[in-house]
């Protein structure tokens, strides 16, 4: 069976909703043992009693990956258990919206925090067990905004810059020792996230901004998780043992064909 992922070990942050809950899920349902990382408990139990239920048994971890010491704790007590980590699926990410002149220090560091060093130290964490074994796959969840500029995006631009940029370094240093990295750039998705965004700042227009901020994607509509997902299952499969060091936009044809 094509992208059969049968005895992996799959780490996915943020894995308690939206993205990262698709990856977690299809990736179970392709054989893959799951470890969902998120900061939200409840979304987090969730997820991985759903999957424990249709699939094979997923283990969630209560961690904020902005934070260094609860991160090498996690990865140690998934380490500890006999097994080794093959898969790290970086998708844990928040956003801003706001120019530079809308953009605090602590909207900066909270960001910074979270996009970045949460990227940082979960691959920090994984790459020792990559080494030993030789071999691993890494997926960083970047942004259409890491290559193409975005109005009111700066903070989350920057971050999300800084996640393609790493993805190339990671790629490039650890070639000899058959880690693959790449990375995902999605366009607008339809997540919780985007219902939230709309029912906060234009209440009682709720479905005619949705239909506007779908029709900003040249297809016409926004991208689901799923969709995400699958691209990831397909990164990170034997099928795709060639590939690494690459961004790939899923975006409804929004770098290239939008203007």
């Amino acid at each position: 069976m094509r992208f059969n992922l049968e005895n992996k070990i799959a780490v996915i942050t943020g894995g308690g909703s939206g993205i990262g809950k698709a990856i977690a899920e299809t990736f179970a349902e392709m054989g893959a043992t799951v470890h969902i990382i998120d900061r939200s408990a409840d979304a987090g139990h969730h997820t991985a009693a759903e999957i424990s239920q249709k699939h094979t048994e997923a283990f969630f971890y209560e961690c904020d990956v902005a934070n260094t010491e609860e991160v090498e704790k996690v990865f140690k007590e998934i380490n500890g258990a006999g097994q080794s980590i093959d898969i790290l699926i970086n998708s844990a990410g928040i956003g801003f919206v706001g120019n530079i002149e809308k953009t605090t220090e602590q909207d900066l560091d909270r960001l910074y925090g979270v996009n970045i060093k949460g990227v940082f130290n979960c691959i920090s964490s994984a790459i020792p067990g990559f080494k030993e074994k030789n071999r691993g796959v890494i997926i960083n969840m970047a942004s259409i905004a890491s290559s193409v500029a975005v109005a009111d995006r700066f903070a989350y631009s920057m971050t999300k810059g800084a996640v393609l940029t790493m993805t190339y370094s990671i790629a490039k240093d650890y070639l000899a020792h058959n880690i693959r990295c790449n990375c995902i750039s999605p366009a607008r998705i339809h997540t919780s996230f985007v219902d939230g965004f709309i029912a906060k700042n234009y209440p009682g227009k709720e479905k005619e901004m949705f239909e506007n901020l779908s029709r900003t994607q040249p297809m016409g509509r926004m991208g689901t998780p799923q969709e995400v997902a699958n691209l990831a299952l397909y990164l990170c499969s034997d099928e795709a043992a060639f590939i690494t060091g690459t961004d790939f936009p899923i975006d409804g044809g929004f770098i290239k064909l939008n203007g």
